[in-house]
């Protein structure tokens, strides 16, 4: 059954971000939520993940006082909607606390944000979050109080003595680690705050936990999926960047202009691409004649490549780049375009092919502006036998790294 289904008619379910950290274990001056992971920071990868669920109406980001306008400017670059800035406190669940108090007690109330039946708690370094879980954990809470997802632990917990020994261990079967996201009926965790006592307020960390000691509501536990880790060290940045990378990678379309050998190669590429490299989906569009290239967009495609068969003819190219800024699709993520040129000519030397190629490199850089990252590509089409397995693994390399030092390289497969 549909989300939409199961949460119809209901009071809205609105979202608290705690973003308030120092980034101390991250070893960085910058805190981990504004960390740049493909240029972007990554609160913006945790907020487009809430903010593509459509049941949910709002999401509350709780950052410090000093990131508030940080934190705006966030919104306006990236187009995020939906979205309150809240101060944060001293403490996790003292700002976890002030993003709550943002609702009005009474449903009367004429306060902009509607009063939730149900709040999702959820961290802002944890970006990969997906709707199945949030659902799970806020159907939960509607029939239990409370929810949260779990996650078998990875090692064994022990307890040291004083002098540092070993006192005893956990049987680990038994136990399971507190992931997010966490969802509470909205009464039940606001009325838990505010009974809770200033040590709870500084020093605990287990929303859950205060749900059970002040309103006495057992949390419904909730198997939650690998992907729910927390961005911690900077180890985890690059983690995270990979995972993102390899998503952004599954994607390719494959445009040509409307020359015979274009045609012919752009079909030929799209073979090999399909049996040599992991994607999930390869559309080849006959550049000017065909209307769908737009739905391409929608599918949040973020790899293109333009053939053309002119050698120095970056014309196509062009074209294309100006659909893609006016469809804003590299405000989220950067966009890999391939300008692959066909040398069709026998005659034609290596050398004069560079120095007609030469100006892909100053252009690359304007568009590199745009967040597009455009890489030259050299075939020597009367070797395409030899060369189309080549060009394959150059571009699924181009695709995968999506390195921004080699924009402008003319490369030669």
């Amino acid at each position: 059954m549909a989300a939409e289904n199961l949460l119809s008619g209901a009071a809205p379910v609105a979202a608290v971000l705690p973003a308030g950290g120092s980034g101390e274990r991250l070893g960085s001056t910058t805190p981990k939520q504004f960390c740049a992971l493909l240029g972007r920071p990554l609160i913006s990868y945790t907020v487009r993940a809430l903010e593509r669920v459509n049941w949910i109406s709002d999401i509350v980001v709780v950052v410090s006082l000093e990131n508030i306008e940080t934190m705006k400017s966030i919104i306006k670059k990236y187009g995020h909607k939906r979205i309150t800035v809240v101060e944060g406190g001293m403490t996790r669940h003292r700002s976890i606390f002030n993003g709550l108090k943002i609702f009005p007690e009474s449903t009367l109330s004429s306060c902009p944000l509607q009063k939730p039946e149900v709040v999702i708690i959820h961290d802002a370094v944890r970006p990969f979050v997906e709707e199945d879980i949030l659902l799970k954990v806020v159907l939960a809470a509607k029939e239990h109080g409370a929810a949260g997802a779990i996650r078998p632990l990875v090692s064994t917990v022990v307890a040291s003595s004083a002098d540092g020994s070993l006192d005893h261990s956990l049987e680990r079967v038994r136990y399971r680690a507190s992931e997010m996201p966490q969802a509470f009926l909205f009464d039940i965790i606001y009325q838990a705050y505010h009974q809770c006592s200033d040590y709870d307020l500084d020093y605990g960390t287990e929303c859950l936990q205060l749900a059970l000691k002040y309103s006495k509501t057992n949390a419904k536990l909730i198997e939650g999926s690998p992907d729910l880790w927390k961005v911690t060290y900077k180890r985890d940045l690059y983690a995270a960047e990979s995972i993102i990378k390899d998503n952004l990678s599954q994607q390719v379309c494959v445009t040509t202009d409307m020359k015979e050998d274009a045609v012919q190669f752009g079909f030929l590429l799209h073979k090999t691409l399909k049996s040599e490299v992991k994607v999930k989906d390869i559309s080849v569009f006959l550049y000017k004649n065909d209307n769908h290239l737009q739905n391409t967009f929608s599918g949040q495609c973020y790899n293109f490549i333009c053939i053309n068969a002119e050698k120095s003819d970056i014309k196509e190219t062009q074209q294309l780049i100006d659909i893609l800024e006016n469809a804003k699709i590299s405000v989220l993520h950067p966009v890999v375009l391939i300008s692959v040129h066909l040398n069709v000519s026998e005659n034609m030397s290596f050398s004069s092919g560079m120095e007609e190629l030469a100006g892909i490199k100053e252009f690359a850089r304007e568009v590199k502006k745009k967040n597009i990252l455009v890489y030259g590509l050299l075939i020597h089409y009367n070797k395409l036998q030899e060369t189309i397995n080549s060009a394959a693994a150059i571009i699924s390399a181009l695709i995968k790294d999506r390195n921004p030092e080699l924009i402008g390289q003319l490369l030669v497969a």
